[in-house]
């Protein structure tokens, strides 16, 4: 296998020490445990495994804990963000992706420990250093929630 079959095949899936080179977040706050079915610049899926012992579900309905739809949202933004630096490359260097709006967030069904999540994550748009796009996240072959949002590339301090 040539080189640039190699690095084809190894840029189809990230594994969790390469997405924690790529986005500066860290537990609690690190939503993706691995990505596969890269189309860099286009689309990935992102994988979260939601665990019993996360700390939101101590605090989030306790009795019946339920995946915080705004994290949901934020595995989301982690996913893109991941996306967007993998395409980038050394281009994105010393850079952050931070969100800029979220639009038409819905939220069908439950999410909770035991599940999980596949985050499907297809670019809408993008100009310049502004990505949008459009998020979905699927539990055993179901759309639980989805969104539109939109993000920039900056410079980290």
């Amino acid at each position: 296998m040539s080189t640039t079959e190699t690095n084809k095949v190894a840029a189809t899936e990230l594994d969790i020490n390469r997405i924690m080179e790529l986005i500066p977040h860290r537990y609690p706050m690190l939503l993706v445990d691995k990505v596969k079915d890269i189309v860099p610049g286009e689309s990935c899926t992102g994988i979260k495994n939601v665990t019993m012992n996360e700390p939101q579900f101590t605090g989030h309905f306790p009795q019946k804990p339920v995946f915080p739809g705004v994290m949901i949202v934020e595995a989301m933004a982690q996913t893109s963000a991941i996306l967007v630096m993998q395409t980038l490359g050394q281009e994105a260097e010393g850079r952050l992706v931070y969100f800029m709006g979220i639009e038409e967030a819905k939220f069908r069904r439950p999410i909770g420990p035991g599940d999980q999540i596949q985050i499907k994550v297809q670019k809408v748009q993008n100009r310049r250093n502004v990505w949008k796009f459009k998020g979905e996240a699927w539990v055993d072959g179901n759309l639980h929630a989805e969104a539109t949002y939109t993000a920039m590339i900056v410079m980290g301090d």
